[in-house]
């Protein structure tokens, strides 16, 4: 690992935070009600994974491109799962951000939303031969994607 800025980390990272940002003002009704329910334990991985990444994508270079690499479809991967998170969040807006709207599939990646992201991250942690990366991204998806899951199937 070679500390350093990492612009692709910074974009991966808007990509993240800036539809969120618009999310906390369009919550599905009764949102809160379901968080009131979450399994703690994958509360603490979910924050714990959501700090890890942050810092690791920032703070080293390994993320940034490489040109003359194979490698570098990782990152062309990693990038495609960002587009489809944000695909993912105009589906959500267009629609009538409802529990169900919220917690569904694209393309037929359950929990959309949660699982996007992580399988992004996950790319981006192989291109950047990165297990500080991977073993974040792991505690991210065990959190992230679980408490999704849990909030989908109090839905059914």
């Amino acid at each position: 690992m070679h500390f350093g800025f990492s612009y692709i980390g910074l974009i991966f990272l808007l990509m993240l935070f800036i539809p969120n940002l618009f999310w906390s003002k369009h919550k599905p009704e009764n949102y809160d009600k379901y968080v009131k329910n979450e399994n703690k334990t994958l509360r603490i991985f979910e924050g714990a994974g959501q700090v890890l990444v942050t810092c690791i994508v920032l703070i080293f270079k390994d993320f940034n491109i490489k040109t003359g690499s194979w490698w570098i479809i990782w990152l062309m991967l990693s990038f495609v799962f960002m587009v489809l998170y944000e695909i993912y969040w105009i589906k959500y807006f267009k629609s009538k951000k409802t529990m169900q709207d919220f917690y569904s599939s694209l393309l037929g990646i359950p929990v959309a939303g949660a699982s996007l992201p992580v399988i992004a991250f996950l790319l981006l942690a192989v291109y950047g031969k990165s297990i500080p990366l991977l073993i974040a991204v792991v505690i991210l998806g065990i959190g992230h994607i679980g408490i999704h899951i849990n909030h989908k199937k109090e839905l059914l």
